[in-house]
C-alpha cells in the first residue's frame, strides 16, 4: 500500500510538472513585447483597426484575447494582451470565426501571417503580395494543439 501510495504521488506530482511546464516555457521564453512607440508606429499608419475581445464562445480562462489590433501596408500590431501558450500563429480570414470548428471548417480560406511570439503586445510582419483588404477578421490560433485562441473582425 505504501508503494502505490508512492507511486501515485510521484505520478501525480510528474503529471502536474509537466503541465505547468507546458505552460511556463513559452511564457519564460519569449523575446522582448514591442513597446508603445513599436506599436504606436503601426497603429499611425493603419488602414484596418479590430479588436480581440475575451468573450468569444471557445474563448475561455486559458484561451482569450484582449486588446486593439492595426494593420498597417507592411505590419500588424496588436496592444493588450492574449493567454500565453506555444506555437501561436497569426491568421487573416474573409470569414469571422470564434469556434475551434469554425476555424477547421474554413481553414481552405485562411491564411496564416505569422508567429506570435510574445503574449502582451506584439507584432508581424505581413508577408510580401499580402492584401488585407482581402479579409475581414484576425485570428490567433494554437498549432501545437490546434486550439482557437482568438479573433477579432476588422474594418
Amino acid at each position: 500500500m505504501k508503494k502505490l501510495l508512492l507511486l501515485l504521488s510521484h505520478g501525480l506530482f510528474l503529471g502536474v510538472g509537466f503541465a505547468l511546464g507546458i505552460y511556463l516555457l513559452p511564457i519564460l521564453t519569449q523575446p522582448p513585447a514591442p513597446d508603445d512607440r513599436q506599436i504606436g508606429e503601426v497603429a499611425a499608419q493603419a488602414h484596418f483597426t479590430g479588436h480581440f475581445t475575451p468573450d468569444l464562445e471557445d474563448s475561455d480562462a486559458l484561451h482569450f484575447g484582449d486588446g486593439t489590433f492595426y494593420i498597417s501596408d507592411s505590419a500588424f500590431s496588436f496592444d493588450g494582451r492574449i493567454a500565453p501558450g506555444p506555437d501561436y500563429r497569426l491568421y487573416l480570414s474573409p470569414v469571422f470565426v470564434e469556434t475551434q470548428a469554425a476555424f477547421m471548417a474554413n481553414k481552405d480560406k485562411i491564411v496564416q501571417v505569422g508567429d506570435v511570439k510574445t503574449f502582451n503586445n506584439f507584432m508581424v510582419d505581413l508577408p510580401t503580395g499580402l492584401n488585407p483588404a482581402g479579409y475581414n477578421s484576425a485570428i490567433v490560433w494554437c498549432e501545437s494543439f490546434q486550439i482557437f485562441i482568438t479573433a477579432g473582425r476588422y474594418q
